[in-house]
């Protein structure tokens, strides 16, 4: 199997790839597709869409040496003319892999879809850094177990006229 489609079927079982050209629109609209991909032997129409919606968000379109059966086979389905990944780190895997079948055709949309990746890997790294140093603050210090023969609340001291009958 072709490491492009074994990642892409990764991506399918991780839940980060949209399937058809509904979910496609749906991952378009809602700003999540890092990357289109359009079979070979998809119809023109559809490629067409594909490459003006990811125009509108400004995320590459890459048409795939691969035709809808073969790329439907490995996510699953039949038929799959359209796709796009909605995680950056896989885009940017998926881009590398189609990058070593065909370096002239892949290999610019894959360098800048790495550089996006790191970027998004450091404001991630970052954000949880952030994240932490905040709980961190608000944590409150540990308080010691109290002493043996002592419990942990204070008791009141008796009142007189008050009856203590158990």
């Amino acid at each position: 199997m072709n490491s492009a489609l074994h990642l892409l079927g990764l991506a399918r079982k991780g839940g980060n790839l949209a399937l058809g050209e509904d979910a496609v629109a749906d991952a378009v609209a809602r700003r999540t597709a890092r990357l289109l991909l359009v079979a070979a032997d998809a119809a023109e129409n559809t490629r067409d869409r594909g490459e003006h919606s990811a125009q509108s968000i400004r995320v590459p379109c890459l048409t795939v040496p691969f035709d809808k059966a073969e790329l439907g086979g490995s996510l699953g389905r039949e038929q799959c003319a359209v796709l796009a990944v909605t995680d950056m780190g896989l885009a940017g895997a998926v881009a590398g892999a189609l990058a070593r079948m065909d370096a002239e055709a892949y290999g610019e949309v894959a360098e800048t879809l790495r550089e996006r990746a790191r970027r998004t890997l450091t404001r991630q790294k970052k954000k949880r850094t952030r994240a932490k140093a905040r709980a961190a603050a608000q944590h409150k210090p540990w308080a010691a177990p109290p002493k043996e023969g002592q419990s942990g609340r204070k008791r009141r001291p008796d009142r007189p006229g008050q009856r203590r009958d158990g």
